[in-house]
Formats: C-alpha cells, structure tokens, sequence
C-alpha cells in the first residue's frame, strides 16, 4: 500500500484479535519482534486492508487482507484464491505485491486472511495529494501508462505463468452476463432498479470472446501505486476478481470508472481517480490506444461499456446491501443506491444512443 494512501484507526466492526493475529505471524514468519501498530486503510468497498507496522520501520511493514461481515456472493472474497493468483502470477507481471503468509484456521481471525509486502509510492484517489500538481503533459502520460500497464498485463503468457486453471476457458462473455444478472437480483433493494431491459439487451446483444487472457477485473488508477515523482507503477492491488477472460470486457469493466472532464456532475461526485484532469485521455482515446497496443476492434464497444456499467451497479448493489440490512455501518457505503440507479440511466442512454 502507499505511504501517502488514507489510513485511520481500525473501525469497531471491522476490528480483529491483534494479539492472537501477531503470535500467528511470529509463527509463520521470520523477524518479526514486539507488538505491531495495526491501522486501518480507508479506500477500498470489498476486501478489508490494514497495515501493520512492527518496530524497525519499513522493512517490518505488512499488509493485511481479509472479507467483510455479512452476506457475500459465493465466489467473492475468497482469500486463498487472491493469495494463489498474486503468488503463481508475481514472476510473470513484477507488479504484483509479495504475498507472505495465507492463514486458513479459523481460530485465528474468524476466517481466512493473508499478509503481504507494504508496495511504497503513492495511490492516486478521487483527487490528487496536497502539494501535487500534474501538467497537461504529466497527466497524459499518466494516463497512457494506466492504459499501457494493463496491456501488459492482458499479453502474460498464461501457459508459462502456470495460470491454465485460473479460469473457466471460452464462454466467459455468457457466464460474466448471466452470473451478474443473478448477482444483482438477489442483492436489489426496494431502492434500486430492476435492470431487465438492460440485463435482456446484454443478453441479446452478446459478442463471442475476443481472446482469453489473464484479467485484472478491478483496473483503476486507484489500485495502481506509483512512484511518487517519476509516476513509474511499482505496484498493482486486490487482485481477488483476476481471472482468465475477455480482455475487452476488463476493459470496459475499467472505464466505467473512468470520469472525464466532461462528465455530468453526478459521475464528478463518484469519481474515485483523478481521471478529470486536463489532459487525461477520454474513455474514446483509451479504448482506440488499447485496440491498436493489442490488435482489437472496438466494434462492439457498447456492449463492452454497457456491461461494464452494469456490472459496476451491481458491484455497488452488493455493498449497498450488507449496508441497508444493518451489516455494516460503514458512512461510506451509506448512499450508493443512488450510484446504482445512475448507472442505470447511464446504461439505457448508451443503449439508446447506439440505436441497438
């Protein structure tokens, strides 16, 4: 995690056995001495991350995943999984943080966790840190390395990085429709849209894959750390949705966080990146310096940007659940149905404007 990155004290319903967590590491790690400072990081909706600093300074600095309270979709939150996927894929993409340690005994923290290296530099979230600036031509090029780095990502060679079984092969595109679709109507609250006109057009509308490639699933600028003064990328986090899929649907996935410039005031209100910046390429110039790094045609692209709208509402219909049942009372997840029927105008003007 970054230096620069939010922390605070760990929130009360969030918070675990510290003493039984740091008699487990000294168990499995080597090191380690006295009682460690244990903060918690404030970005994030799904995972919970929190630091741990032992006395010695940064080289005794770890990380800390683990799932949240309450309901969670059944693939969600596995952390034996994202500790494996980082593990197997870290020779072949150096941008993956080093994982430590996976505890998987219950006792220890109430359910799975693992620990991993503090990534130094910076995350850059909804605005820039105080003190820093980017001109037009430090913020393209940030944005050109947010698209670049995920092509690189996208051309890892999955055989050589003993990454076969981390998917299901072909048919994705299908599975990712039909999976969301069932996602989000069993986390919908009275609050929030149905979403069938546009779940039964993604269905209508639905490419073959274009490729099968390894996919980061959660791409934002957010979870890229950067050097601080060069924005070299020493790091890329959470890693618990990646997956073998679609390179196009990731892609579209990423842009339905991207807020431009141009963007009316509600997306301004839940952009997460700088991504508003003068000279920040828009969605368009992404999506056509993407296709040309990785010889695709953006075609299809409504579906690619519906969908991923789609499945951004969904995602947040998910945390907005756990928050409207009482599991959790996170402030931050308090008003996200809102966010979810944006979306969902957002999602019938797309389908609209392409006349499909």
């Amino acid at each position: 995690m970054s230096s620069e990155d939010k922390r605070g004290a760990v929130r009360a319903e969030d918070a675990f056995d510290v003493p039984r967590v740091d008699a487990w590491l000294k168990e499995h790690l080597d090191g380690l001495t006295g009682t460690p400072e244990v903060t918690q990081f404030s970005g994030g909706a799904s995972n919970l991350t929190y630091l741990l600093r032992y006395p010695g300074g940064p080289g005794a600095e770890l990380v800390l995943r683990r799932p949240p309270a309450g309901r969670k979709a059944s693939s969600a939150h596995d952390m034996a999984r994202e500790y494996r996927v980082q593990q197997r894929l870290k020779d072949a993409f150096p941008y993956v943080p080093t994982v430590r340690a996976l505890c998987q005994d219950p006792e220890v923290i109430g359910g799975d966790f693992y620990v991993m290296d503090r990534v130094p530099g910076i995350v850059l979230r909804g605005d820039l840190p105080a003190g820093m600036t980017l001109d037009r031509r430090r913020a393209r090029a940030l944005s050109e390395t947010y698209v670049d780095t995920l092509t690189d990502l996208h051309r890892v060679d999955v055989a050589a990085a003993g990454l076969t079984d981390l998917g299901k092969g072909a048919g994705y595109v299908q599975r990712q429709v039909e999976g969301w679709t069932h996602r989000y109507a069993l986390a919908r609250t009275w609050n929030t849209p149905g979403f069938s006109k546009v779940t039964a057009w993604l269905a209508a509308n639905r490419p073959d894959d274009v490729a099968t490639c390894v996919i980061h699933n959660d791409w934002r600028l957010d979870n890229i750390v950067l050097e601080p003064d060069t924005l070299r990328v020493t790091g890329v986090l959470d890693w618990e949705m990646a997956t073998l899929g679609d390179p196009l649907m990731d892609l579209g996935s990423a842009l339905a966080y991207w807020v431009q410039a141009d963007d009316d005031r509600m997306a301004q209100a839940t952009r997460r990146q700088p991504s508003h910046l003068p000279g920040m390429l828009t969605r368009a110039e992404i999506v056509e310096r993407y296709c040309d790094r990785m010889g695709l045609s953006a075609e299809n692209w409504t579906f690619y940007e519906v969908f991923g709208m789609f499945r951004l509402a969904a995602i947040a219909q998910q945390i907005y659940y756990r928050y409207h049942h009482g599991r959790t009372r996170n402030p931050a997840f308090r008003n996200l149905w809102l966010a979810v029927n944006y979306l969902h105008w957002r999602c019938r003007t797309a389908i609209r404007r392409a006349g499909r």
